[in-house]
């Protein structure tokens, strides 16, 4: 009879954090074994995600927040959407975990543990937005592939961390270098070990900007681990994909990165505008960088009844890629006239800014409060959809909602 294999401890605690509690008795669960608690999961209970999240995708798992639900300056884990290429890890010791920095423009690969970057380097804390590149696909039209996300796919949060820049620095970077890509410990759906789920990165101008860290906290505790633990990168302003979780090894490139989800179309727009429903050749498609200008209304509720004669306090969130919010303005007339809301600076840089306004409506009736927000270089968001690209990214129409006047 062939032996029994017992689950490693390693695996046990993973399964452990997954499932929020000891596993009583988990020494003497099979090697391949699933708890029923992971069978057929909530997603809510499993990712402390609050009941009005939206669930986009199990495989793998995609959920995203509702425009009320970001209300807060900084956003709170319940309400963060859930980003997934791969499956999340399954064996995480983090006594063990180290981070590889490596490629063919270091002048010496070098590892760290986990202690080794905490006690080293000089921590910092920033608020960082950081925003899923297709955040608004489910308003194209001809519709694009992917998760059909519709305004949640974004927050900000404060990460507390080391600049990896001062991680380079220590390892000693050669003058051709031009990209880093990190590699992380998530799983291919597939399973196969020789596969990564995704690997993306940035240039080195990125890398080496004060805000881009190596992370291990997130609002002031462990990251969860739906989002990086222990380890991720964060650079706020970009693609969201560029902030890779589960951080094993960077590699320092002399060529762009040429990780999965690097190549072809993917995090890629047409370089030059293109009629929609058009296919675009991947030699003509541009990489993602700064997310554009948008905004985001978080009070009240999209539907809200107001008394008549009553002043309504509209208040929400704007943030501009690596840019910052200059102006923000609100709408009740469908953008036929504007008026100027209270704007205040972010807290660093990157991070999103709060506006509030107060607004009036001259009779009882159907109104669509709209917001727009407008970059330091002077762009503003399009009333409606803006350029129609295959993969559906960065939709940064006016956010609107309805408000009823009884």
């Amino acid at each position: 009879m062939q032996r029994r294999k017992f689950i490693g401890k390693a695996a046990l605690a993973s399964l452990a954090s997954i499932v929020g509690a000891d596993i009583v008795y988990g020494s003497k669960m099979a090697e391949n074994y699933i708890p029923l608690a992971l069978q057929d999961p909530d997603p809510f209970k499993l990712f402390n995600k609050d009941k009005e999240m939206v669930v986009l995708n199990d495989k793998p798992w995609n959920m995203e927040a509702q425009a009320h639900l970001l209300d807060d300056k900084i956003t709170p884990n319940k309400y963060i959407f859930v980003r997934n290429n791969g499956l999340i890890p399954e064996e995480i010791d983090v006594n063990n975990w180290t981070l590889t920095i490596d490629g063919e423009s270091v002048k010496e690969k070098k590892t760290y543990t986990l202690d080794e970057l905490k006690s080293k380097f000089k921590q910092h804390t920033y608020q960082l937005t950081l925003e899923c590149g297709g955040n608004g696909r489910s308003e194209f039209d001809p519709p694009a592939k992917g998760n059909q996300w519709t305004i949640g796919a974004v927050y900000c949060a404060s990460w507390t961390g080391i600049r990896l820049r001062d991680v380079l620095e220590d390892v000693g970077i050669k003058d051709d270098a031009v990209y880093f890509g990190y590699h992380a410990a998530d799983i291919h759906l597939s399973r196969d070990p020789a596969k990564e789920p995704i690997s993306r990165g940035a240039p080195m101008a990125k890398a080496l900007q004060d805000e881009t860290i190596l992370a291990f906290k997130m609002n002031g505790e462990d990251i969860p681990l739906a989002h990086g633990y222990p380890l991720r990168v964060v650079a706020g302003g970009w693609p969201a994909s560029v902030s890779g979780k589960w951080l094993q090894r960077i590699s320092i490139r002399n060529i762009v990165h040429d990780g999965t989800k690097m190549t072809g179309t993917a995090y890629r727009v047409p370089c030059k505008p293109v009629a929609p429903g058009s296919k675009v050749a991947d030699e003509d498609m541009c990489i993602i960088e700064s997310m554009p200008v948008k905004s985001l209304i978080t009070y009240p509720k999209s539907g809200a009844t107001i008394s008549k004669g009553k002043t309504l306090t509209i208040r929400g969130h704007a943030w501009a890629g690596e840019l910052q919010v200059a102006k923000m303005e609100y709408s009740i007339d469908f953008g036929a006239t504007w008026k100027t809301c209270m704007l205040d600076k972010p807290a660093n840089r990157l991070a999103w800014q709060h506006f509030s306004a107060d607004v009036d409506f001259p009779q009882e009736g159907y109104y669509e409060v709209w917001a727009k927000a407008t970059d330091s270089n002077g762009v503003a968001q399009p009333m409606l959809l803006p350029g129609w690209n295959p993969k559906g990214y960065l939709n940064n129409a006016c956010h609107r909602i309805a408000v009823k006047i009884a």
